[in-house]
């Protein structure tokens, strides 16, 4: 076995665990709403290079918006129509 083997062997450190959680969790709202990252960042009013850091464990949300996440994920065209409730 060689080092990049052993490496890749070894258990997640908390921090990339949480860095795959939230990955998950922004690629999860966004299949959800069905949407692709463009047209999912101006339905919800997120930055595009914010949810593209998410999705790839760059950066993670804070706790208001992971709880927004998650409530897309719940409801997505339920949230889209409390943004903008003239336009769906």
């Amino acid at each position: 076995m060689n080092n990049d083997e052993a490496v890749a062997d070894l258990p997640l450190t908390s921090e990339e665990f949480a860095r795959a959680m939230t990955a998950r969790l922004a690629r999860k709202a966004r299949k959800a709403a069905r949407l692709t990252q463009e047209a999912f960042s101006r339905t919800y009013g997120i930055p595009v290079a914010t949810l593209r850091d998410w999705e790839q464990g760059r950066r993670a949300p804070d706790a208001a918006a992971a709880s927004y996440l998650r409530a897309i994920t719940n409801n997505p065209k339920l949230i889209a129509q409390s943004l903008y409730p003239a336009s769906t």
